[in-house]
């Protein structure tokens, strides 16, 4: 029951809450979002953990007018409930509802998309800043997790701020000891030490309230702040970088968040300069199954919140992500030179085996893409054979690097993209829809397109043996359910295979679209070729499929404008072959969340949507034989 969050349709009226109650919204708020995840799935671990700190920020700051950036953005659950979205909470991720991330479509309150991490710093800013440049009194709030915290873009935007010395601008680090998988690297060993200073932090707090009555005292304490801070503490790397530094202090205890809140605002109302708050919070908070084991709980699908979640009994197909994890295990023990990389995604990627199994040889870089990737152009470059597991909408950040670090210098790197095509819903910022263009235009780049599991482990093989980078797309959960053969055999070089003869049409099929596109060519009496590569293209058995039959048809689960269909029709240009061709695959828009099937159909690229869009094309009578029209 949540008497009083019922209450609570904007922030506007958690400010009229006297302060005592606010204990009581932030239980009724844990509660509802526990209840709410657990019937539509959705990211937990990292909400609960931000509850109090919600609560405080809107019921200090005066939202919308005052502008919270959230990053990164799977933590603003309790934002969405206290901003008039409540309910709409069970339309969570679901096809026309609530998004998982902050949208500036959706409400005034989400000031900044933020679905890809560490960008807070820099949208807020740029807010601050702007409200300066306008006059208006407004101040920035970015909220950025420890693990968001490790990527470059969020220490270029400490390094411009630090220089404005009157933006309103405060960055709240939530500091939970985890992005999604464990934390790793330097900062991670920084946060913990400005941790074990917090009794420093607590006396020069409360030494600060003792002497502000007193100004010429104060000017003394500071003074002697500055020598006790020298014997106790390093001076902090965020006050190196101009911001006035407080904390740590515990991010679920009202009593100090809200006041210092309150006192940070006033600091930053009165010409303060940019603030850095540190809190200190658990992921996981409130629910004691979700504390224990935050990672289990970080996006769980549906489940009882009385019982947890549950292992599923039944003889579940594998995942083209276990697939992936066992084929680098397996090709680990044949080569010493196999090392594993990735940008703070273990458990996404599946490299939780490999790491245990091969510690010395596996490298979590933490939230890097960019130094993901020209770090394994420096390992490649030694004699080793790096493999960068990274989603496919992830490596879009490391775009400069793949071109002028690997693909320039013609590095053996093979960049395992997960998450290729369409992933339900996580919706349109974690779509891997764009990185067929993107990497087939690249020089020395080659890009493998499995159709079911067997063929992704066989082609991870054949990207693996090459001597140039390549990459191996598939998509999030499982295929075709095509049990991977045990061995490491590889496929072909840049070579398809024909599945169906057909007559008339030719359908090209990239990727796992092919079983859909054979389900089609059963009523339309098609050829089907499995392309299995779209850079190489297999040209040569492109043309002799191109001389066989009236008009071809290509079907890819990614972005048509660019993408393999493309690669085609240049091919067929190139050869001088003049050859009726339709491309299917997804359109120039962003696809919303929803369920990967239907958002799959109104695409048309599931069995029907293909027939109806070759019969749409080329007419009814395609079937057995087509004979074109026009």
């Amino acid at each position: 029951m949540t008497p009083l969050l019922e209450t609570i349709n904007s922030p506007a009226d958690l400010r009229r809450l006297p302060r005592s109650q606010l204990k009581a919204v932030a239980d009724q708020l844990r509660a509802y979002v526990i209840d709410s995840v657990s019937k539509t799935g959705g990211h937990l671990s990292s909400n609960l953990g931000t509850v109090e700190l919600t609560v405080a920020l809107h019921y200090v700051f005066n939202t919308p007018d005052d502008r919270l950036v959230w990053d990164v953005g799977h933590q603003t659950y309790p934002h969405k409930i206290l901003t008039g979205r409540r309910e709409r909470m069970s339309t969570l991720r679901q096809f026309g509802g609530l998004s998982g991330f902050p949208r500036r479509d959706e409400s005034e309150y989400d000031t900044f998309g933020t679905a890809h991490s560490s960008t807070s710093i820099s949208a807020a800013l740029g807010m601050a800043l702007a409200a300066q440049q306008k006059g208006e009194n407004r101040h920035a709030v970015a909220i950025i997790g420890d693990g968001a915290m490790s990527a470059g873009m969020a220490f270029e935007a400490l390094n411009n701020a630090g220089v404005h010395d009157h933006c309103k601008l405060l960055v709240v680090l939530n500091d939970n000891d985890m992005s999604i998988s464990p934390p790793v690297g330097a900062l991670n060993r920084y946060l913990a030490q400005l941790m074990s200073g917090r009794f420093y932090a607590s006396a020069r707090n409360v030494g600060k309230q003792v002497l502000s009555v007193a100004p010429p005292l104060l000017e003394l304490a500071k003074r002697l702040e500055l020598h006790a801070k020298g014997m106790v503490l390093p001076a902090t790397l965020f006050e190196n970088f101009g911001f006035n530094y407080i904390g740590p202090i515990d991010g679920h205890d009202l009593e100090s968040l809200v006041p210092t809140l309150e006192n940070i605002k006033h600091l930053m109302s009165t010409n303060g300069g940019p603030q850095f708050l540190h809190v200190v919070t658990k992921k996981g908070q409130g629910y004691k199954l979700a504390e224990a084991d935050p990672i289990a709980y970080h996006g769980p699908g549906k489940f009882d919140p009385a019982m947890g979640l549950q292992k599923s009994s039944a003889h579940a197909k594998q995942t083209f992500t276990q697939v992936f994890g066992r084929w680098l295990c397996d090709m680990a023990e044949q080569d010493r030179r196999l090392v594993g990389i990735t940008p703070a995604m273990r458990e996404g990627s599946g490299m939780v085996e490999f790491h245990q199994r091969f510690p010395e040889r596996y490298h979590d870089v933490g939230i890097a893409e960019q130094h993901a990737v020209t770090f394994a152009a420096g390992m490649a470059c030694e004699g080793l054979k790096p493999v960068v597991a990274i989603y496919s909408t992830f490596l879009q950040r490391g775009y400069d690097q793949l071109i002028h670090d690997v693909a320039l210098q013609n590095l053996p790197v093979v960049f395992a993209l997960d998450r290729a095509g369409l992933v339900g819903a996580d919706g349109a910022t974690h779509a891997g829809a764009y990185d067929i263009p993107y990497l087939r235009c690249i020089p020395n780049m080659s890009v493998a397109c499995p159709a079911d599991e067997n063929e992704c482990r066989k082609l991870l093989t054949s990207a693996f043996e090459q001597n140039h980078p390549v990459a191996v797309r598939y998509p999030r959960g499982a295929g075709a359910g095509v049990e991977p053969e045990a061995g490491l055999q590889s496929l072909p070089f840049g070579k398809g295979e024909i599945r169906r003869e057909g007559t008339g049409i030719a359908i090209l099929a990239f990727g796992t679209l092919l079983y859909p596109a054979l389900q089609a060519a059963e009523k339309l009496g098609a050829t089907v070729v499995n392309m299995r590569w779209a850079k190489p293209l297999d040209t040569e058995l492109l043309l002799r499929v191109a001389a066989g039959h009236e008009a071809l048809v290509t079907v890819e689960e990614g972005a048509i404008m660019g993408g393999a269909g493309s690669a085609v029709s240049e091919a067929l240009q190139a050869a001088g072959v003049v050859k009726p061709l339709l491309q299917l695959g997804l359109k120039d828009e962003f696809i919303e969340h929803g369920d990967p099937a239907k958002l799959l159909a109104l695409q048309g690229l599931d069995a029907p949507g293909i027939e109806a869009s070759i019969r749409a094309r080329f007419g009814e009578h395609a079937r057995p034989a087509l004979k074109i029209v026009g």
